[in-house]
Parts: C-alpha cells; sequence; structure tokens
C-alpha cells in the first residue's frame, strides 16, 4: 500500500500517514506558466494499492484537473488499484437539475474520476446520499459524526448533555441531525427558512421548543455562513441559551468568518477535510477538529478487505 498526496490538502494527508504509520509516496506536482499541472510520480507504483489523497476544495477546478491527472500518472504507471481519497468532494450541490437547460456536475464529475482510471473512491460526508450512485465504482462515503460525537463529550459535562438539543438549519437536513442526537438521547429542532419576496431577507421560523437549551446546529457544508449565523440569531431570539455548531466541510468563502465572529454563535467546529487559510486558523470562534484516524482506519480497512461500514456500529 502507497499514499500519495496532492496539494489540495497536504497535512490531512500527512496526518493520515502518521496513523498508518507509512511515509508520503514522492511526488512532484509542477505548473506551467500558462497554468497547466504536470505530475510525476517519484517511486515505483507497478502493482500497488495506492490512496491517493485530495479533497476538490477551492479553487476547485484546479484541485479536480490534479485529481485527474495524478490518477491518470498512477495508472500509466501500472498501480495495480487506485482508490480516490477525496474527503471534501467538490460540485456535490450540484447533483440536480434546478431548473431547465441546467448540468448535473455532480454527475460530470463522477464519471470524469472513474474515467481517469480510479478504481474506487473514499470521501467524508457527502451533501446527498444519492451522490454515491453517481458512481460507477464502489464508493464509500464516511460519516463525520463520530468525531463529532467524540469532540462533543469532551466539551460538554454530563449534566450539560442532558440539555443538549440538535437543530437542523433546514429540512433537508433532518435525517442527519436526528442521526447524531439519537447517540445523546436528545431532541431536534428544525429551522424552517421563507422569503417573503425575492429581495427580502429570510424569515426564520423555529420548529420545536429551543428556550433555555444548548442548542447545536449540525450540517454537512457550511459556505458564506449566511443561513447559520441567521439560525443562531433566531435560535438566542426563541430563548436558546447557546448556540454552536458542528458543520463537517468548511467551505468558508467570504465573508464567512467575519460573518461567524460578529454572529451569536458561541463557536463552530469544522473538521480538516478543507485546508484552511490562515484568517480561518486565526478566528477565535471556529475550531477544527481532525479526521486523520478515521479516512486512515478506513483505508486501512479497503487495504485489508474487511468492512467499511462496521466504523459506524
Amino acid at each position: 500500500m502507497k499514499l500519495i498526496s496532492g496539494t489540495a490538502n497536504h497535512p490531512l494527508a500527512k496526518g493520515i500517514a502518521d496513523v498508518l504509520d507509512i511515509p508520503l509516496t514522492s511526488v512532484d506536482i509542477e505548473r506551467f506558466r500558462d497554468q497547466e499541472i504536470f505530475a510525476r510520480i517519484n517511486e515505483n507504483v507497478r502493482g500497488e494499492d495506492i490512496f491517493l489523497i485530495q479533497p476538490t476544495s477551492a479553487p476547485a477546478n484546479d484541485h479536480l484537473m490534479e485529481l485527474l491527472i495524478l490518477i491518470d500518472a498512477l495508472m500509466r504507471a501500472s498501480a495495480e488499484r487506485i482508490t480516490a481519497v477525496i474527503p471534501y468532494f467538490g460540485y456535490a450541490r450540484q447533483d440536480r437539475k434546478t431548473g431547465g437547460r441546467t448540468p448535473i456536475s455532480a454527475k460530470l464529475v463522477a464519471n470524469l474520476i472513474a474515467k481517469a482510471g480510479a478504481d474506487r473512491v473514499l470521501t467524508v460526508d457527502l451533501h446527498a446520499g444519492q451522490i454515491q450512485g453517481f458512481f460507477d465504482i464502489p464508493t464509500d462515503n464516511l460519516f463525520g459524526q463520530p468525531v463529532f460525537i467524540s469532540d462533543i463529550k469532551e466539551q460538554f459535562s454530563k449534566r450539560d448533555r442532558n440539555n443538549l438539543l440538535f437543530v437542523s438549519p433546514d429540512t433537508g437536513g433532518v435525517v442527519r441531525t436526528r442521526a447524531i442526537a439519537k447517540e445523546f438521547n436528545a431532541d431536534i429542532a428544525i429551522v424552517d427558512k421563507r422569503r417573503p419576496k425575492a429581495g427580502e431577507s429570510e424569515v426564520m421560523n423555529i420548529i420545536g421548543d429551543v428556550a433555555g437549551r444548548n442548542c447545536i446546529l449540525y450540517d454537512d457544508i457550511i459556505d458564506s455562513g449566511g443561513t447559520l449565523c441567521n439560525a443562531a440569531k433566531a435560535l438566542k431570539d426563541h430563548g436558546a441559551s447557546s448556540v454552536s455548531a458542528y458543520i463537517t466541510h468548511g467551505v468558508l468563502s467570504d465573508p464567512a468568518v467575519e460573518r461567524i465572529t460578529k454572529s451569536q454563535l458561541t463557536e463552530v467546529v469544522i473538521t480538516d477535510t478543507i485546508a484552511q487559510p490562515k484568517k480561518v486558523k486565526d478566528c477565535e470562534k471556529i475550531r477544527e477538529c481532525s479526521t486523520a484516524k478515521l479516512l486512515g482506519e478506513a483505508i486501512r480497512r479497503i487495504a485489508n478487505d474487511e468492512s467499511v461500514s462496521k466504523l459506524f456500529g
């Protein structure tokens, strides 16, 4: 087995390598003056079981193209099996037609990865579970839930955990929120977003009793942060004692950091599926949990032909 890292998230790849006690395979990745990407694998990979770690986060197109080029290089170097480890799968939000003459880009990207030569995909918290079916190769979708469950148990005392209320920031995330709430035998609430008319700000209606509760907003992606910060304000307006958020993928496009800093959120906890810039790391309200152990164990199980689903009970 060999581990290879693209440039999208080298710290996470190094963390996975440390968990597995396997060094990262040497790779040269260069860009020509016109920004064409060139990759060279510096070690023999013939007959090897390869795990290529490369989230397709911003700049999404560059990181996706780099992933495809590395897969092609490995295939032409006669690797036995290539598993694309994509902790954050970009384009996942384009999983259906939203109107006439629009693409289903998530399916297109799935096709590109398979056609490039990947034999398997390993990812974390796909935006929509049905994206697994977009791939014509085996795909394992890990859940970030175990990472967050451990952190919540560390951050909240046993007494405080009895007062937890898990909140879905929209109706689409109810199943995800109910799953983590079940681990704490806790109730859930739902934020119902409505726009009175075009151009007017969203009105937040809360489904559930949040008064006096320690609320945890739970979701898979935070992008610009507007919905999450508005939801936190609505929860506080309805009497919540505190509001924090646990979000798997910290896309955090501008002006997300500024919004979170000024918001009524106590804390936003994200994972390291996306490498973060300095301003995110410097934000006192944003904290990061590592997925290296989770991904490392999944990689070990795939390499040994063991069950991955048993990671989640």
